[in-house]
């Protein structure tokens, strides 16, 4: 089929995630074909690189024949096997074993879901349950973090702190409750990393005050804010922000759906100061996106309280397509990758070379902040240095920064208000970074001397 009859019935038919649907029609799909290594490639023939992972995900790269193959060997022999009824399959049993082996603290316990969000959905449903459990069900609320993002299903949205996510969709529920960022770009407390660390514990503390003490079950964020900007914590944030949740008795979980394997650096992003969570919430990097699944992590004591408490009763919380075989499978494989594979230490070597190299773009008259850890990063566009001011929205800078990015051949996160955002796969070598690199300045310099935002810089 050529490639204006595809994009034609897509335009028809198919809904597009997170899109304005009158804006995708006008534009039309760009048809993605192939894929290899670092690169993608469209039905027009042009070829990418690819510096956003697909979406964060595809962390081992594209193309690898031995994940291929784990898949198509598990479809010959076991394609599917539900998990109910106490039935099990092997790679899901060993996937779950590899997984809490790694996982930090005592978070022994894997339930497999579809993706991020039904993780997040499933994380809220047995903080409910284990707090029901141990006799404490008006624990009820949950608080997460503004420019925070915890996925698009309806409980997921309202834990998520983005405009977008919200309008039209009545949410966030009545449970749902925020804290301010730690934005340290754009902090009204300012930019020293005590005083913000400081300051977000005493939101959090006032917030529970607010709700009632004894009416708030936990505590959810990011280890760095992912669709709210790259926005990286303070060092000690983490590690700060979980013992004030043990203080105040409330659950402590990790969103890593984007950090988790090796995002990061280590194959947790909980690593990067020693978490220990009462909850993991992982998908993305899990399978490399070559397959759907995501995973919860849960510890030792929430998994021991619900199951006392439940008894010989069943704990109804299920779906039909938890621990896949075949995506258990993929897991394994990629698990193997990121290990023996040396994906994880190439990530990381690649990782500092990503950051020093995104350094030299600071002085670039549209840039105002450059941010990261290893391989996840930003660039923060503004009009004006000093004052940080961003582009107003009729200038369109998102757009326009995609679409030059396009022309470059480079495919990044370009945000609304003009953000850059890079997530490279793990498998980057360091001249793939400097390619990286070199393509984003030149969409740069291109989207800095059209007219109406020349107009506008100062």
């Amino acid at each position: 089929m050529i490639s204006n009859a595809l994009v034609e019935l897509d335009r028809r038919h198919l809904i597009h995630p997170v899109t304005s649907y009158r804006t995708h029609e006008e534009h039309g799909a760009v048809v993605l074909t192939s894929a290899s290594g670092v690169h993608v490639q469209d039905a027009g023939g042009n070829r990418y690189l690819d510096g956003f992972a697909g979406l964060w995900c595809v962390n081992v790269g594209y193309g690898h024949q031995s994940i291929v193959e784990a898949a198509a060997k598990q479809m010959a022999t076991l394609p599917y096997a539900t998990g109910y009824f106490h039935f099990s399959n092997e790679p899901a049993i060993r996937l779950a074993a590899e997984l809490a082996e790694r996982a930090p603290g005592d978070l022994k316990h894997i339930y497999f879901t579809l993706g991020g969000s039904d993780a997040v959905d499933s994380a809220v449903r047995f903080t409910q349950f284990y707090f029901n459990a141990i006799g404490q069900g008006s624990r009820v609320n949950f608080i997460s973090m503004e420019q925070g993002y915890h996925g698009s299903s309806s409980t997921g949205a309202g834990l998520t702190a983005l405009p977008v996510f919200h309008t039209g969709f009545n949410v966030p529920l009545p449970n749902q409750h925020k804290i301010p960022s730690h934005y340290s770009y754009r902090n009204p407390l300012g930019s020293d990393p005590d005083t913000i660390i400081a300051g977000s514990v005493q939101a959090l503390k006032e917030k529970i005050a607010a709700l009632g003490p004894d009416t708030v079950a936990a505590f959810i964020c990011e280890p760095v804010q992912g669709s709210g900007g790259v926005i990286v914590p303070p060092k000690g944030w983490l590690s700060a922000m979980q013992a004030a949740c043990r203080e105040l008795g409330i659950l402590f979980i990790i969103d890593e759906v984007i950090t988790g394997f090796g995002r990061l650096g280590p194959l947790f992003g909980s690593e990067i100061e020693g978490l220990t969570p009462d909850i993991i919430t992982a998908a993305k990097g899990l399978t490399s996106g070559y397959v759907p699944m995501g995973a919860v992590f849960l510890s030792n004591r929430l998994y021991e309280a619900m199951a006392d408490a439940a008894g010989p009763a069943a704990i109804g919380h299920g779906f039909t397509y938890s621990a896949h075989p075949v995506s258990a499978a993929v897991g394994l494989e990629v698990l193997r990758l990121y290990t023996e594979g040396g994906i994880l230490e190439n990530g990381q070597k690649s990782g500092l070379h990503l950051m020093s190299q995104l350094q030299t773009l600071a002085d670039h008259p549209l840039v105002g902040e450059v941010r990261g850890i290893s391989m996840l990063a930003a660039l923060e566009v503004v009009t004006n240095k000093a004052t940080k001011a961003l582009f107003t929205p009729e200038i369109g800078i998102g757009a326009r920064m995609a679409q030059a990015g396009l022309e470059n051949g480079v495919i990044f996160r370009a945000f609304h208000n003009g953000t850059i955002g890079l997530a490279p796969s793990l498998n980057y070598s360091v001249s793939d970074i400097d390619e990286l690199v070199a393509r984003v300045k030149a969409t740069l310099d291109q989207v800095a001397e059209q007219a109406e935002v020349r107009a506008v810089l100062e």
